[in-house]
């Protein structure tokens, strides 16, 4: 899909249910914006800020026309989505968006993002069994 191109409703919907399926993995909220970022990843910071809790969301931000994929995560996310799991769902996006598939990179990145993120879910111990 050349930039600029909306994305079918299929592939929306595909994108909606991916986002779903990583919140519920992770407890993260997660949001996802294809289009102009004229500034970089200064444009993915200032709209990361929009959103209504940007300290527990992950925004994923794809610019098709500048080839640019970014990943903001607000302090509480970061925790467990560090860089370097965020740069695995940045490959397995990249592979998809080489071949000029976007929703379907966006899809699979998100779903590799909420897998990285799971966490255990916490147990109080000060109960008697």
């Amino acid at each position: 899909m050349a930039g600029g191109e909306p994305f079918s409703a299929s592939q929306l919907n595909d994108v909606r249910r991916a986002i779903s399926l990583a919140e519920d993995m992770s407890g993260l909220t997660f949001a996802v914006h294809v289009g102009n970022l004229d500034e970089g990843r200064a444009s993915a910071e200032a709209l990361m800020g929009t959103l209504p809790a940007p300290a527990n969301s992950v925004l994923v931000a794809v610019d098709p026309d500048a080839r640019s994929v970014d990943i903001v995560t607000g302090p509480q996310a970061r925790r467990w989505l560090p860089d370097d799991r965020c740069q695995l769902a940045i490959l397995t996006m990249s592979s998809r968006f080489a071949y000029g598939d976007i929703a379907g990179g966006v899809r699979a990145g998100l779903i590799v993002l909420g897998e990285q993120a799971m966490h255990p879910t916490v147990l109080f111990t000060d109960e008697p069994a």
